[in-house]
């Protein structure tokens, strides 16, 4: 989760009453098949008509996809503004769907920001050989309600948005269904499962958190221990050196927003910008990097350009507090500070030093204010579901990953699972964890989906690193720092454009 992850869970959406899901329009699970026995089925009819005649869906466009044997459409699919008046306001939630076959199974991919249009495969989609239906989270994207009712950001809107598009087309595709996500959208994929858990047959989340409070001090915990005590004291002086040093910083902050045409208004200005990545510097060094980056790290005294270049490196202090880049995310910081959550981190060594000390909360990366109080009443309704009754669900974390210390908790008695790759971060996947904690995850995954499990040597072949790259997601974006990204919102209106865009056009 990145800041906006953070502001992801942090972003964390307020809880409703349980909510149970319809199971009639659920076909019975097929008979164990491989994945062999569905590379190339027989298609009774054209795809893209049998799509054209899901009611309230509009296929937007096809595009050329890069994986054998697939298609894959751009959709556009009606919704309820207010699921709890079907009858009122409706919006359009924007969707892709990479199409393999009616037989394959299904993989869902609940994004937590705005969806990329273009073609990508998670990594439960190669591994299984399955379709993919990627669905961007309400007020994201284009995925806005006019209203902008922000009564209607929580986490029971956006699962039974998940759960009106699984009614749709569980009809064409009858093969079991999987629900996966990262960060963000891993949270949105265990929300779902929690309000409708009959709806798919598997979650698979990727580094999701589960956070309390908006200062969850669990984090703090773990920051104190991750890496070595020489690299964490390293970067103790270095955050320290930034702050002593802020007036050498501050003009490399300014030059930024000259560079992309955009001020820090919304979070208070540069210098609170300054502070607010030198303060998370360590959270984005774990979250994003490795142990091997320790020996990188500026000694206090550097040359200026060299300091903040590597805080900049880490931070990304343009993509994470400026306005230009602040203004795609801020319902997700709305939903973090209303009921996602948000960490807190660590400080005491920086005593002195900071002007604004315990100011870096969601709210303030929100330029509209913030009306509805917080309330993490629906996290902890979510744990203890996952803890006591989530079944069939498989939770991957990265060792070195600041969010595995919110990590959802379970119980193998359920047949839920939950693994830490070794040295791992946010990017960690199943092909990341060690070889007896692989091999586990497969064959639960395949039994699960009721395929026959792969041989070793398969199995070697087909784990590869999950699949990273949401452009709503820094958490999950790869792109580089360096490389020029287009407004995806309209200048002149402010509202997103309403063509595709590549993951790194921001």
């Amino acid at each position: 989760m990145s800041k906006t992850h953070r502001a992801a869970w942090l972003v964390a959406m307020a809880m409703m009453l349980q909510a149970c899901g319809d199971a009639s329009l659920a076909e019975p699970a097929p008979a164990q098949q491989s994945v062999a026995a569905l590379e190339t089925p027989a298609e009774p009819e054209d795809i893209l008509a049998r799509l054209q005649s899901i009611p309230g869906l509009t296929v937007v466009i096809e595009q050329p996809s890069p994986f054998p044997g697939t298609r894959f459409f751009l959709l556009k699919f009606e919704q309820p503004a207010d699921h709890a008046r079907p009858h009122g306001e409706r919006f359009q939630l924007r969707m892709t769907l990479l199409h393999r076959s009616v037989a394959a199974p299904m993989v869902l991919s609940t994004e937590g920001y705005m969806l990329s249009a273009s073609p990508w495969q998670s990594e439960p989609t190669e591994l299984l050989g399955a379709n993919q239906l990627s669905v961007e989270h309400r007020f994201m994207g284009t995925s806005v309600p006019a209203s902008r009712d922000t009564r209607l950001l929580n986490i029971y809107q956006a699962a039974s948005d998940s759960h009106r598009v699984i009614q749709a087309f569980k009809p064409l595709y009858r093969a079991r269904w999987l629900s996966t996500g990262g960060s963000k959208g891993g949270m949105a994929a265990v929300y779902h499962r929690y309000f409708y858990p009959d709806d798919v047959d598997v979650t698979l989340p990727y580094v999701a958190p589960s956070n309390h409070g908006l200062r969850d001090v669990r984090y703090v915990h773990f920051l104190a221990k991750v890496g070595d005590a020489d690299c964490r004291a390293k970067l103790e002086s270095f955050q320290q050196d930034v702050l002593r040093r802020r007036e050498e910083m501050l003009p490399f902050v300014d030059a930024l927003g000259t560079k992309w045409g955009t001020g820090f208004t919304v979070v208070g200005g540069p210098d609170r910008a300054l502070e607010f990545s030198a303060v998370e510097v360590s959270f984005y060094f774990w979250q994003y990097g490795t142990a091997s980056a320790c020996a990188s790290i500026p000694a206090p005294g550097a040359p200026a350009a060299e300091t903040f270049a590597f805080l900049d490196g880490v931070v990304g202090v343009a993509f994470t507090y400026a306005d230009r880049f602040i203004a795609p995310f801020e319902y997700a910081y709305y939903q973090a500070a209303t009921q996602l959550g948000w960490s807190r981190f660590p400080a005491n060594h920086l005593r002195g030093l900071l002007r604004y000390p315990g100011e870096n909360t969601p709210d303030v990366y929100v330029s509209f204010p913030v009306t509805e109080p917080f309330d993490m009443r629906g996290m902890l309704q979510v744990e203890h579901w996952v803890r006591n009754h989530g079944k069939r669900m498989l939770f991957i974390y990265g060792e070195n990953d600041p969010y595995s210390a919110a990590a959802f908790s379970v119980r193998e008695g359920n047949d839920a699972f939950r693994f830490f790759a070794p040295q791992g971060n946010h990017g960690a996947s199943i092909g990341g964890l060690s070889e007896p904690e692989r091999a586990l995850a497969l064959e639960r995954l395949f039994t699960w989906m009721g395929m026959s499990v792969p041989s070793a040597e398969v199995q070697a072949r087909q784990v590869s690193p999950r699949m990273i790259g949401r452009a709503a997601d820094r958490t999950l974006l790869t792109c580089p720092v360096s490389t020029p990204r287009a407004q995806p919102w309209d200048a002149q209106t402010k509202e997103p454009h309403d063509e595709p865009f590549h993951p790194c056009d921001f």
